[in-house]
């Protein structure tokens, strides 16, 4: 028997170096995410790996399983708790050591392993730590995946059949850089800054754009899993400028900064100005459905209107279905409707044939990125952007709020707006034209400004996003309307960051 795993323990105690401790909250909407020590201890990560490979085998699937690590300190402990655990359950662990998040997917297809766990924080502060897990590539775990594995680890309810293996592949990035870079090299000498934020991505990235041959100026890609510049995270405004300034000052022509565990990649153009992933998301679906016409591509409800609005592509063909924020949930999304592409505002993209296997990966974006400059060799990154019609758009900005808290106040939030709408009641001075509640409330108003709202599904906050196709004051105005909503729950905390 295994004890059935604690809440909360204190730590230096007998107990907690003898049970297992795992929050209830860790396990999210589409991957599991703790603070390390207080949230979940070494036995915990035991638990979580038997509960995996009891889920895997009831699942039908065959117990064999690729893990990873990022570049945290205690990541590598992590791991080998979560693999004792997959042993004990009987699984067979080929571990490919350290890795991006996307080279554990990709091992999936190279060595013909139906199942992953890759242990990474993504782009959490440190003291975070977590597991990317699926069993049926290129998908990960959705809700339904995630609450039965919940129920399995919380009730011991492990069946633990032994004879597990564990195969150590030795240089396994080699033959992941190998697939990446097996294409034509670009006929258009770009100079790249590729910043790393000292994250996992840093030990790769630099490697493949120079092989598809762009002159590479690194920032911040030496690994140090104290970040001591910045969190690697290219949503983040800190990473953002520090990206501007390395263009600004190398004349670059684009820069291209991936998150701590490489699966993102955001964008500065060549004057050094951030471009918003869902706006660089729409520049490929131009480069894209120009090749391909009459696409179809996955948006979050995060992202910008113009996938909707956009001239060229109308004129392609494109029909764009909006669809619920994460990297589960759009990856199935992309799947199921064969799309060419799905697009997230995070920065999470998913390319299906023929250019991705369909799981997120920050090279795969970055190197379609560099494509689409290739293909536009008369345009600088600014006159891609500039060529789009002007909407002015937020950041990603989250205010704190307790994860036993947040999906109620979400909720409450939802029928607000549907209540105003149905009563005919102005938001941030007009109608209300369209509400979208897939994945929190999306709620547009005559004039195109729209607002969401939504509950993070890896963090204990919520999410706010504002765009609006007519002005600044539009934008602000909505996003003023917002907040002025969520200020009647005090149960919500203070933004990480506003406009």
């Amino acid at each position: 028997m295994f004890p059935k795993p604690k809440a909360s323990l204190t730590p230096n105690t007998y107990a907690y170096e003898s049970e297992p401790m795992v929050k209830p909250t860790g396990f999210r909407e589409y991957d599991a995410r703790w603070l390390l020590g207080k949230e979940i201890n070494l036995m915990g990560m035991q638990a979580l790996g038997m509960g995996l490979g009891t889920l895997i085998r009831e699942m039908g699937q065959r117990p064999e399983i690729v893990t990873g690590h990022d570049f945290r300190s205690y990541s590598a402990s992590v791991k080998t708790s979560l693999i004792s655990g997959l042993l004990a359950a009987g699984c067979k662990v080929h571990d490919i050591g350290l890795a991006v998040t996307p080279m554990a997917y990709f091992a999936q297809f190279a060595l013909d392993v139906p199942c992953v766990a890759m242990v990474t924080a993504s782009h959490n502060d440190n003291g975070w730590t977590g597991v990317k897990m699926g069993a049926n590539r290129p998908l990960t775990f959705g809700p339904d995946e995630m609450t039965r594995l919940k129920e399995i680890v919380l009730n011991s309810a492990f069946k633990l059949e032994g004879n597990g293996s564990y195969h150590f592949v030795e240089n396994f990035p080699a033959r992941y850089i190998a697939d990446l870079t097996n294409r034509p090299k670009l006929k258009r000498k770009l100079k790249v800054v590729c910043a790393c934020g000292n994250g996992t991505a840093g030990a790769f990235a630099p490697t493949v754009l120079e092989a598809i041959g762009c002159e590479v100026i690194k920032l911040d890609c030496d690994l140090d899993y104290t970040f001591p510049k910045y969190n690697p995270n290219p949503e983040d405004l800190e990473m953002l400028h520090a990206m501007r300034d390395e263009v600004l000052r190398t004349k670059a022509d684009v820069g291209l900064g991936f998150d701590g565990d490489g699966d993102r990649c955001g964008v500065v153009d060549n004057h050094g100005e951030e471009i918003f992933a869902d706006k660089v998301g729409v520049m490929l679906a131009r480069d894209m459905s120009t090749l391909q016409p009459n696409s179809t591509f996955v948006v979050d409800v995060k992202s910008t209107g113009l996938y909707v609005t956009d001239p060229v592509l109308k004129k392609n063909g494109v029909k764009a279905d909006y669809w619920k924020t994460g990297h589960s949930y759009m990856k199935r999304r992309t799947n199921e409707l064969h799309a060419l592409a799905g697009f997230e505002k995070s920065g999470h993209y998913f390319f299906n044939k023929p250019f991705g296997r369909g799981f997120d990966d920050g090279l795969v974006s970055a190197i379609a990125i560099c494509e689409m400059m290739d293909r536009n060799p008369g345009k600088s990154m600014s006159d891609l952007k500039d060529a789009l019609p002007k909407t002015w758009g937020s950041p990603t900005m989250s205010p704190h709020c307790d994860d036993e808290k947040k999906y109620g106040i979400v909720e409450q939030t939802v029928k607000h707006f549907e209540a105003a709408k149905q009563k005919g009641e102005k938001v941030a001075g007009q109608a209300i034209r369209d509400l979208v509640t897939v994945n929190g409330v999306r709620v547009t108003v005559e004039d195109g400004t729209w607002g969401l709202v939504r509950a993070s599904s890896n963090k204990p906050e919520l999410v706010v996003v504002v765009e609006s196709p007519v002005s600044e004051a539009r934008m602000r105005e909505m996003f003023k309307a917002v907040d002025a909503v969520l200020r009647t729950h005090p149960e919500v905390g203070a933004y990480n960051q506003t406009i």
